[in-house]
């Protein structure tokens, strides 16, 4: 094991709150259990140690990232995340495989919607030839919707970079989704566009069929 996740395990555990692990756990529908940390305090924890830590290849990242990603409590999952961003200048094209793996496995928003911001939105930065193969066939797979749901927000922090053409063909391939977490998808980059160039989505909105969900989140602040 990791230095950097023996000494995360050991300062999370050493700071354990019964009561916030229960609310936490109820929070998302009991699927996951919790160390039990306010959030500020986790991550004062997890800065600490982070300047503890140097990191020389992104196999050794990935590998440590990884035994924090399989630990049972989800405050690990978190500083998996974080640890991974933290480390921008070890990332190769190859990391995208890991980003997946991380966005299939113990799914759930608080997860995936961290990964496509922290991760995904500067990784197709990086190397803006993995978007067309990538997220394209994360938009048409038919068995998880978490992928779908990051080919539609990846480009959430875009703004005047965003890709509309593909925006509005990968909103419009999953418009018919019963999905609650990607209606809500589509409607949130909408709205996160709109702050940008809102008469571009009013116009969306008006010409295509959206589900209602959708719609409300899109127009949310256009009255």
């Amino acid at each position: 094991m990791h230095s950097l996740t023996k000494d995360i395990i050991k300062a999370f555990t050493a700071n354990a709150y019964p009561k916030i692990a229960a609310g936490a756990k109820a929070y998302l529908r009991n699927q996951f259990e919790f160390v039990g940390l306010q959030t500020p305090l986790r991550r004062a924890l997890k800065t600490a140690i982070f300047k503890q830590h140097s990191f020389h290849t992104e196999k050794e990242l990935i590998a440590c990232a990884k035994e924090l990603w399989e630990l049972p409590e989800r405050e690990y999952q978190y500083v998996a995340i974080e640890l991974v961003a933290k480390h921008k200048k070890l990332w190769t094209i190859e990391i995208i495989s890991f980003f997946e793996y991380l966005i299939t496995s113990k799914s759930w928003w608080d997860s995936v919607d961290t990964i496509f911001s922290l991760h995904l939105g500067p990784y197709f930065k990086l190397y803006p030839q993995q978007i067309i193969p990538i997220t394209g066939r994360w938009n048409t797979t038919e068995n998880n919707f978490w992928l779908q749901r990051c080919s539609i927000m990846f480009q959430k922090s875009y703004k005047k970079d965003t890709d509309t053409v593909l925006l509005s063909k990968y909103i419009l391939q999953c418009s018919k989704s019963k999905e609650f977490f990607l209606q809500k998808a589509i409607g949130w980059s909408l709205r996160e566009y709109a702050k940008t160039n809102p008469s571009w989505v009013k116009e969306f909105v008006e010409n295509n069929a959206l589900a209602p969900l959708s719609k409300r989140e899109a127009l949310k602040h256009l009255g």
